[in-house]
């Protein structure tokens, strides 16, 4: 199966590291959003509070508008299913060396949802511009011009 979403901007603001797949904590209707393609990682991030894992900036939206929730809130805190040496090992890697935890996509594993994290760095202004560069050159490749 394919994936339900993507990080467009994650590759090319971060250096990926190290990814690390995690399970979140969700409602049947946001599961059902999911499954549909209502939703959107795009400027989502993955922080601690409190030693615990939170996916922030995430957008689920309704699967069905007139029956949510009264209360429902697109953009909230959904905490990650990750065990203790897991979290741990970020607290570690995102505090020591200054690294930044990204979600890079949504997708199914059997009936579950799983979001890949992934471990960055972030790029600097002269490597997204190299990475533009080998961008242009491999599409002019492709059609044939150079």
């Amino acid at each position: 199966m394919s994936d339900f979403t993507t990080n467009p901007r994650a590759h090319f603001d971060y250096e990926i590291l190290e990814t690390i797949e995690a399970g979140l904590a969700l409602r049947g209707y946001e599961v059902k959003s999911i499954k549909s393609g209502k939703v959107s990682l795009k400027g989502a991030y993955v922080k601690i509070i409190n030693g615990k894992p939170v996916l922030l900036g995430a957008i689920i939206s309704p699967y069905q508008a007139g029956n949510v929730p009264p209360d429902y809130n697109p953009q909230a805190t959904r905490e990650l299913l990750l065990s203790k040496r897991e979290v741990s090992a970020l607290v570690s890697l995102s505090k020591s060396q200054g690294l930044t935890l990204v979600p890079l996509k949504l997708y199914p594993k059997g009936n579950l949802v799983k979001l890949l994290i992934g471990v960055a760095r972030g790029k600097k202004k002269h490597d997204k511009r190299e990475a533009i560069k080998k961008k242009d050159i491999a599409r002019s490749q492709q059609r044939g011009t150079e």
